[in-house]
């Protein structure tokens, strides 16, 4: 695929997912919580986990209807656990997607409460009464639960905050941001995967691209917090330097780093070659957009 054809295609994918939000997150929920929530996920972010499972449905040729669902079910967790994430309980910051974060702009117990209907909202959207049949429906509910619960994104940050301003070795660190960021960019890929039929060996092997892909993203964020200023990046910058978190940068040097997001788009790149998949160029692209990417 051309460069060209990708950014039309992006484009249009992004478009479809956000009026596909618009109309999922209420405006009419009690008491201004609507409000919060559509703050808090529409019209902001780069929709990546979205654009995963987008991609993956179409390397697999599968239902483009619960693909849309999936994509916005993910979007939908993954705003809920940016809320959640830069409360002062946990990462304790004031600016997210270029703008106050929901504790500012609504208060806490708001933020909270808005974070917590996004979570319910999400397999919502995964159990329409028709559209999808309920087998689909119960894989994608299980895959997106499988990486946002205890084992997945919720245990990876609790690590986290169990580990700051502690050592930690390469291997503690990448098992960490294997749950905390990983699991949710790589389910995004399988559930892509699960709106189609393909054979077990290229379900293996868009897994293992999704795992690729899943650190890579971890270990680029890690160097633009420490090469990017808060204006490009819309969130502040050096904060897990100041928090005193164990970081790629921190641990392996940010030459080192680099080296290893190209190694991980490099193992990206394999698993879809391996794939035996023909309409892997929106994947392959995306995995080479992770790595490149400067915010």
């Amino acid at each position: 695929m051309e460069a060209g054809h990708f950014e039309q295609w992006v484009r249009r994918a992004l478009d479809q997912v956000e009026q596909a939000l618009d109309a999922h997150v209420p405006a009419d929920s009690p008491a201004g919580l609507g409000e919060a929530m559509r703050y808090s996920v529409l019209g902001g972010g780069k929709r990546l986990r979205a654009l995963l499972v987008l991609a993956a449905c179409e390397a697999v040729e599968g239902q483009t209807e619960a693909a849309m669902r999936a994509a916005c079910a993910v979007e939908l967790i993954h705003a809920y656990s940016l809320v959640h994430d830069d409360m002062p309980c946990m990462d304790d910051d004031v600016m997210r997607r270029g703008k106050p974060t929901a504790h500012i702009q609504f208060g806490e117990a708001q933020a909270m409460l808005a974070g917590d209907a996004m979570q319910a909202l999400a397999f919502e959207v995964l159990t329409p009464c028709e559209g999808v049949e309920p087998a689909l429906q119960a894989k994608l509910c299980s895959l997106l639960a499988r990486s946002a619960g205890h084992a997945g994104m919720a245990g990876g940050q609790a690590i986290d905050l169990a580990n700051v301003g502690k050592s930690m070795d390469e291997a503690t660190l990448r098992d960490m941001h294997r749950r905390k960021t990983g699991q949710l960019l790589q389910a995004s890929v399988m559930m892509g995967a699960a709106c189609g039929t393909i054979s077990p060996a290229a379900w293996d092997a868009l897994n293992e691209y999704g795992a690729a892909i899943g650190l890579a993203f971890q270990v680029v964020d890690d160097i633009l917090d420490v090469t990017q200023d808060s204006a490009v990046l819309g969130k502040t910058a050096g904060k897990d330097l100041e928090a005193n978190k164990p970081t790629y940068v921190s641990i392996m040097g940010l030459d080192s780093a680099r080296v290893l997001a190209q190694q991980l788009r490099d193992e990206a790149h394999r698993a879809l070659a391996a794939s035996g998949l023909t309409h892997t160029a929106s994947l392959a692209l995306l995995a080479d957009m992770v790595v490149e990417r400067d915010n």
